[in-house]
């Protein structure tokens, strides 16, 4: 029998713990979360803002369910303070407790960055990180009277709170540095199509960097090096970054981004402990280097070959492409692969094509448009990146991302079979529209 430790109950964390559980019946698996959350969903935050969904909702299964059902020791508000060879230390409710490892899993996740400037701490200042935020700051705005609402950021996690606050009828104003939102991810043929419908629904202030965040007992206002906004309430959403501290306090090797460095079984610099999650790095299949990226569905999956790797089991993480989608009002956004300045940075000789066209005939009702740029290599044809915003985006995303992993040209996408009715596509897809914009 072998003592598994594993610091984190988020969804690695819990998809690594039953997958041990099923390979080893008889393993002691101990479990140390900080928070009183496991197996989480912190992307539905701006969901429980918005009114569409509740907060117990966004616990998938309870603590019990794990310690009655899968027989896994876990402990909820169990802060690690300290991790040595072959044990951790954690301070619970009961006081100091240690537990001796023979492997080890950091699924450790990713913090909030906050800004460098005064007024972060102020009452009315948020972030949207773990599930108990998005009750917070719903009952900051009932007891409050919000209605003036300031949201630092311009990538995912901000246009996402921006439509939870429009959606509920408050002013909402939208400040970045960057020139345009999404710009980290997306390519500017996209980005100005995504700016114009933010600009309809809220105040989109673009180039402005925050200088201070001000009030009294609470938030009163921000202000720029342009401005001042007026401000009840304050969505700090300007990036995350991996939690090390303890990985560090360990001695393991840091990687991309500055996760956690890992092999294809999950393996960090040290024998016998792994990582997983929003905390460690993976390979990404296009430019064969490593990446950080952290997305929900890549952390259940390095969960589980963590957890199988560790039960002896053995299985790789091949990597990723980068696939993400999010929605603003009635604008899908999607990306999957390399934007066309990335793909010239990884080597690659590049030609792209941008396409604007209908998701359906028009004589059938329901149907909108489509904005799709797709990136491949010069001569060979290889499909190197997709980007895409407007209607029924997430179909020709997943259908591209499948489409990258397996290696297929501009010709392969253009003769792809695919589905055809008038409910559902045009006759001629925009993906294979796409193919012919994109010449093979």
């Amino acid at each position: 029998m072998q003592n598994i430790v594993i610091i984190g109950g988020g969804a690695a964390g819990m998809s690594a713990a039953s997958r041990i559980r099923r390979l080893q019946p008889g393993w002691k698996i101990t479990v140390l979360e900080a928070s009183g959350w496991v197996s989480h969903a912190p992307c539905g935050i701006p969901y429980v803002v918005e009114g569409i969904s509740e907060l117990d909702r966004l616990m998938h299964y309870t603590p019990e369910f794990f310690i009655r059902e899968r027989n896994i020791d876990l402990h909820i508000h169990a802060r690690v303070t300290a991790v040595h060879q072959g044990e951790v230390v954690a301070q619970e409710k009961e006081g100091e407790k240690r537990y001796p490892w023979d492997q080890l899993l950091f699924a450790t996740g990713a913090v909030p960055r906050r800004p460098p400037v005064p007024g972060t701490g102020l009452a009315g200042v948020f972030t949207a990180d773990l599930p108990p935020d998005a009750g917070i700051i719903r009952r900051y705005m009932e007891d409050n009277g919000v209605n003036k609402v300031v949201i630092i950021g311009t990538g995912y996690v901000a246009l996402e709170m921006a439509e939870a606050f429009v959606v509920r009828g408050m002013n909402v104003t939208l400040v970045g540095r960057s020139d345009r939102v999404l710009r980290r991810t997306l390519d500017r043929e996209i980005t100005d199509v995504v700016g114009k419908r933010l600009a309809d629904e809220l105040d989109l202030r673009l180039q402005e960097a925050t200088r201070a965040i001000e009030g009294t007992s609470r938030v009163e206002q921000v202000v720029t090096d342009r401005q001042t906004y007026p401000a009840d309430m304050v969505i700090l959403a300007t990036g995350i970054r991996p939690e090390t501290t303890l990985a560090e306090q360990l001695g393991l090797k840091l990687g991309a981004g500055g996760a956690i460095g890992t092999d294809d079984r999950m393996r960090t610099s040290r024998p016998g402990v792994y990582a997983a999650g929003d905390v460690a790095e993976c390979h990404h299949l296009l430019t064969g280097k490593k990446t950080w990226i952290a997305l929900a569905p890549t952390g259940n999956k390095m969960g589980f070959v963590a957890g199988s790797n560790m039960a002896g089991h053995e299985i790789r993480f091949p990597g990723v492409v980068g696939t993400a989608v999010t929605r603003f009002m009635d604008m899908e956004i999607g990306r999957t692969g390399l934007g066309e300045e990335e793909a010239r940075q990884a080597g690659f000789s590049v030609k792209s094509g941008v396409i604007r066209t209908a998701t359906g005939p028009g004589y059938y009702p329901g149907h909108g448009e489509i904005w799709l740029k797709g990136i491949a290599e010069q001569g060979s044809g290889r499909l190197l990146g997709l980007q895409a915003v407007g209607k029924r985006v997430l179909a020709r995303i997943d259908t591209f991302a499948l489409a990258l992993q397996q290696g297929c040209t501009i010709r392969d996408l253009f003769f792809t079979d695919l589905a055809y009715a008038p409910p559902f596509a045009p006759v001629w897809d925009p993906l294979v529209t796409l193919a012919r914009v994109l010449k093979f």
